[in-house]
């Protein structure tokens, strides 16, 4: 080949990528694969990001969209998607819910053993599975302390999930853009505390939005680090929106990394949809859906 043929090559190499690299918004309907959803990934959606929707009209979209889990939503939501056939697939107590005031400060043990003690019957009796905590910010607290303090006062609790057949589970927050100085913003740390703790009914929620800001090499810390992981949330980076070809992070590859690992848990969209109207916000879903059912 001379230099001009391959230039050429290259040439039409490089417009053949522009063309595929679609986003949703720019997908007509008939472009989505209409089939079933093939069943290897178990799929979800976090009610405050689509929140412009009453609770009744999600539950019917995602119906529609062939999926049939809700995440973060606490008891007093339950009776409404349970009328609907929609699972809480991540709960959240019936208490106080606080991100940055969390278990590694002794000071919340009281209120949070409390909660915890409550909610975990009440979870188990609905039939949900996981219940949602957070290690809470740092406020100049090092990172050794605040892991002792929170195995200490989680595992007050634990004979409890354990017997309830519950699963507490500690989501991982970047702390470079969206939460300043949380405590739990590593994949290692985190790890670190489960083995402390030392039981299959405490987890990590691995975020693989704010562990992409945070440390990078998602699919390696997946393979590594699976049998910690009991949940998964999505979003685009940067921005936190749609996961399509305008992102830095390439779904479907991730996807088959969980699929590989064994995982039948729930993976959650967490994306802020960028969409003017209702209808681009949930073709936006649709999409992200499609995208990471592989």
């Amino acid at each position: 080949m001379n230099r001009r043929k391959l230039i050429q090559s290259l040439a039409l190499g490089t417009a053949g990528v522009a063309v595929s690299g679609k986003s949703f918004a720019s997908m007509k309907d008939d472009e989505y694969d209409t089939a079933p959803l093939k069943g290897n990934i178990n799929h979800s959606v976090c009610s405050w990001t689509y929140n412009f929707l009453p609770l009744d009209e999600m539950c019917l979209t995602v119906n529609k969209l062939g999926f049939s889990a809700i995440d973060l939503l606490a008891p007093k939501d339950w009776p409404v998607i349970q009328k609907n056939g929609i699972y809480c697939s991540m709960c959240y107590t019936a208490g106080k819910i606080s991100l940055t005031e969390g278990w590694n400060d002794k000071k919340n043990h009281d209120w949070l053993i409390k909660d915890f003690t409550e909610a975990i019957p009440q979870v188990a009796k609905a039939g949900y599975k996981n219940l949602i905590c957070f290690s809470g910010n740092r406020r100049g607290m090092d990172d050794e302390t605040g892991m002792n303090n929170c195995a200490e006062g989680l595992k007050k609790i634990m004979k409890l999930a354990e017997t309830s057949k519950v699963v507490i589970q500690m989501e991982l927050f970047n702390s470079k853009v969206d939460h300043k100085d949380y405590m739990c913003d590593k994949s290692s740390w985190g790890v670190e505390l489960c083995k402390k703790i030392g039981s299959e009914y405490f987890k990590l929620l691995y975020d693989i939005y704010h562990m992409q800001i945070n440390e990078g090499d998602v699919i390696r810390t997946i393979q590594d680090h699976h049998p910690y992981f009991g949940h998964y949330h999505t979003a685009g980076v940067p921005g936190r929106h749609e996961i399509d070809d305008t992102q830095e992070l390439y779904y479907p590859a991730i996807m088959r990394a969980i699929i590989k690992t064994g995982f039948k848990g729930y993976v959650a969209q967490e994306f802020i949809p960028t969409g003017k109207t209702k209808e681009e916000k949930i073709k936006a879903l649709r999409y992200a859906v499609r995208r990471c059912d592989v």
